[in-house]
C-alpha cells in the first residue's frame, strides 16, 4: 500500500480510529482527544491547539523518517 494522504486526511484516519477504539472501551481519555479534535463549520478544532499539536507531531515524524532513511 502506497497511498499518501494529506496532513487533513490522516488526522481524520486518526480520529476513525480513536473512535472505533472509543466504541470497544468507552475511555473517557479518548473520548476528551475526541471532543478536542472535532472540527466546527469554521474549519477549526474545538481545542485550536489540537491542530497544532497535530502539526508539530506531524513535523516530528517527517524528521524521523529523514534521519532514519
Amino acid at each position: 500500500m502506497n497511498n499518501k494522504l494529506t496532513e487533513f486526511e490522516a488526522f481524520k484516519a486518526m480520529r476513525k480510529y480513536l473512535e472505533a477504539y472509543y466504541e470497544r472501551t468507552s475511555s473517557d481519555d479518548i473520548a476528551c482527544i475526541l471532543s478536542d479534535t472535532l472540527f466546527s463549520s469554521e474549519g477549526e478544532t474545538a481545542d485550536p491547539a489540537a491542530w497544532q499539536d497535530w502539526i508539530e507531531a506531524v513535523e516530528k515524524t517527517l524528521k524521523e523518517k529523514r534521519h532514519t532513511s
